[in-house]
């Protein structure tokens, strides 16, 4: 029984996450600081409707975990490849994000465990820290509502659905009074063989 269950977390901790720190390599002295680079594959579903980081793509980890009364500071930057589309013109965009991360995880049955709700703080588990969450908020909060190909953007011709960028400066289209579309479908019906428009539309 004990050689199954050795397996068992021998197999938990090859398949754990690239998001995972193990604890154990800082310690819980206070002030104990360790640094960390990594590059791990994006998760799913991290963006917006118009923008986001593809899956698998690399996100640049630069964490520094440190050992405080409460818990572990985490501090640092995370770096990720976004692609998406213009929400003007909805070509297509890609871009680079880098944000700052700072949060506690606290301990099992310290202060901050203790008198905060379960949804308030991140918590350590165990020898472990995952931090993805973390990652995920920080990326995602920092992402554009309105991403943009470029700031000045002028979208699309509301008519012919064309990037403006791309058309002739005085483009335009003729707006008929929708009053009178109904009358001029009749009048092309009703003109002559020559092409004459009927008597009662020359008023």
């Amino acid at each position: 029984m004990q050689q199954q269950q050795h397996h068992h977390r021998q197999h938990h901790s090859s398949a754990r996450s690239p998001f995972v720190f193990d604890l154990r390599e800082l310690g819980r002295r206070a002030g104990s600081l360790k640094e960390y680079r990594r590059s791990v594959p994006a998760p799913a579903d991290l963006g917006l409707d118009l923008i986001g980081v593809p899956e698998g793509a690399p996100l640049d980890l630069e964490l520094r975990l440190e050992s405080v009364t409460e818990g572990v500071l985490v501090t640092g930057t995370v770096t990720a490849p976004l692609t998406g589309q213009c929400g003007r013109c909805l070509e297509p965009v890609s871009d680079e994000l880098a944000v700052d991360v700072c949060e506690l995880f606290a301990y099992p049955d310290s202060a901050t465990d203790e008198t905060t709700e379960q949804d308030e703080v991140h918590r350590v588990d165990g020898d472990l820290l995952d931090a993805e969450p973390v990652v995920r908020d920080a990326v995602v909060l920092g992402l554009p509502w309105t991403p943009l190909c470029r700031p000045d953007c002028a979208g699309l011709c509301p008519d012919c659905g064309q990037r403006l960028d791309d058309l002739p400066a005085d483009h335009a289209h003729e707006v008929l009074d929708p009053r009178w579309a109904a009358l001029a479908g009749f009048a092309s019906e009703d003109a002559g063989e020559d092409g004459s428009t009927p008597d009662k539309l020359d008023q």
